[in-house]
């Protein structure tokens, strides 16, 4: 097995203020938390994804407990732009509030502390007062947990946890007293609670789940997460431990064995487009339910399939093919008059210099600065796109072919531009149009409409959209890994059967 990058997963989430909670309390005995969101705006995005690293340890979970007469436990969910979902707990006697993302793809409960000096992120957040607490018990073990993108750094901590009306007692959680990942320094959540099992604990603490099971405060060994897709939703969804909302979800669940204790990991199977076969699981892969991953992510040679067939470019291929469709019959008729190909792009108003630089310094450049920027192209990279496309022309014309087969050439020519933000764009126009694809899970197919699959964020007046496939690739070439995100859990209510160990998905309502 091998680390799960999440950052290369999320690079798209924004990290943008939004309305707060409000707790209340309903007349059939459960908590409520009332929440609210924003829609994106494309100006905001930031990398904001964290990228857990993987430990594996041998012990195995301890035994359940037998008589659990407790009702199930609701939390309401923040829908954070369709990328996050995160609820509120309490830590401490009297209960500390904190942010959490409730995260299927790992296992420790950290949140920042109040001996977090050297780290700006910690003083946008609440932080754990420990001198505040009657219940707080100090271990003060250093601790570590690595991501992609960096690390927290903490100490080992023991006091009661508060979810919805659920009090865990002596929970070991980790203080972060250091934490250097820059997205922590924007993101609306305090800290991450997982939800994975004990084998891949850091410390291999007892995850809080296990310990909701073990001091019987679950009536069912299950737990289960409806994600709200609906942007004119004030509540973005919900988790509820040891049961289930009828509410949420039509039909019977499909269940499917973890076939790998750690992760809640499972086997899917072929995976279709419209109805043709991709045929790259068909065998079976392995896939992770990642309720802390936003996206969809999957091999690169399956998800460069799917992301061709769908429609979607990098952002390097989509500012190349703009550029020749807007410019292309220009360029073409000043090289037919017979203009100097390095003088055209100057003509058109693309270049304000006379182009001479070297495509592939040019190029080079459109692709460092696209790492750096982010999303758009700037005049320099309009006139590198412009130039290339008038050599490619050039180099097609002395070569005596029509214009027709030359910018089906050119175009082909960008699509096999590189795209090293992993970012793919689709005409927002195309969706009512695009194909669903379709996973395989015990037998049964799942299918993702395009407005499932596809994420619309704000740019100024317009919207842009992106597709939500992104390439994962392993370290071994035969171990084929998939991510199903929070997209794939917004399309299917999802139970976490702890006791069975098995997951199983029917169709979310709304």
């Amino acid at each position: 097995m091998i680390m799960v990058m999440k950052s290369h997963l999320v690079a798209i989430c924004l990290w943008v203020w939004a309305s707060s909670s409000a707790l209340t309390a309903s007349s059939d005995g459960l908590v409520r938390i009332g929440l609210k969101k924003r829609p994106l705006d494309l100006n905001k995005i930031k990398a904001a994804g964290i990228t857990r690293g993987y430990h594996m340890h041998a012990t195995a979970l301890g035994d359940t407990a037998s008589n659990l007469n407790s009702k199930p436990d609701v939390v309401y969910l923040k829908n954070y732009l369709d990328t996050q979902y995160y609820g509120e707990i309490g830590i401490g006697s009297p209960s500390q509030r904190f942010a959490v993302v409730f995260d299927t793809g790992s296992s420790n409960l950290w949140v920042p502390s109040s001996r977090c000096h050297y780290s700006i992120a910690c003083y946008l957040h609440s932080r754990f007062r420990a001198r505040l607490s009657k219940t707080y018990t100090k271990i003060g073990k250093h601790c570590v947990i690595h991501y992609g993108s960096g690390s927290i750094s903490g100490v080992f901590s023991m006091d009661h946890v508060k979810v919805g009306d659920i009090v865990i007692k002596d929970q070991v959680f980790i203080e972060a007293k250091r934490e250097g990942i820059f997205t922590l320094f924007i993101a609306q959540f305090d800290g991450i609670l997982g939800l994975g099992f004990q084998e891949i604990s850091v410390g291999h603490v007892i995850p809080l789940w296990s310990n909701m099971v073990l001091q019987g405060l679950v009536s069912q060994q299950i737990f289960s997460f409806w994600l709200n897709r609906d942007p004119e939703s004030r509540v973005g969804g919900e988790i509820v431990f040891g049961g289930l909302d009828w509410r949420h979800f039509r039909g019977d669940h499909t269940y499917v064995p973890v076939t790998k204790q750690g992760y809640w990991q499972i086997e899917v199977g072929d995976i279709f487009v419209a109805n043709n076969s991709t045929g790259f699981c068909e065998g079976g892969c392995a896939a992770i339910v990642d309720s802390g991953t936003s996206l969809l992510a999957g091999p690169t040679t399956i998800v460069k399939q799917i992301n061709h067939a769908i429609g979607a470019v990098g952002i390097v291929s989509l500012e190349c093919k703009n550029v020749v469709s807007k410019y292309g019959d220009l360029m073409w008729e000043f090289l037919q008059s017979g203009s100097q190909p390095e003088k055209v792009c100057v003509d058109i108003g693309l270049c304000a210099y006379n182009g001479s630089q070297n495509v592939d310094i040019g190029i080079k450049t459109v692709v460092e600065n696209e790492n750096r920027e982010g999303l758009s192209v700037d005049e320099n990279g309009l006139c590198t796109f412009c130039e290339m496309t008038v050599f490619w022309i050039q180099v097609q014309l002395k070569e005596q072919k029509v214009k027709e087969k030359i910018f089906k050439y050119v175009f082909e020519l960008c699509e096999r531009l590189p795209n090293p933000i992993g970012k793919s764009f689709i005409d927002c126009n195309d969706i009512a149009t695009m194909p669903y694809v379709t996973f395989t899970i015990g037998n049964k197919s799942f299918p993702l409409s395009p407005e499932q699959y596809t994420l619309k964020v704000e740019d100024g007046c317009s919207t842009v959209c992106l597709s939500g496939f992104v390439p994962l690739d392993v370290s071994h070439p035969k171990d084929s890994l998939w991510i199903l995100g929070d997209m794939f859990l917004g399309a299917y209510h999802t139970v976490f059967d702890f006791g069975n160990l098995r997951v199983g998905f029917a169709k979310a309502a709304y």
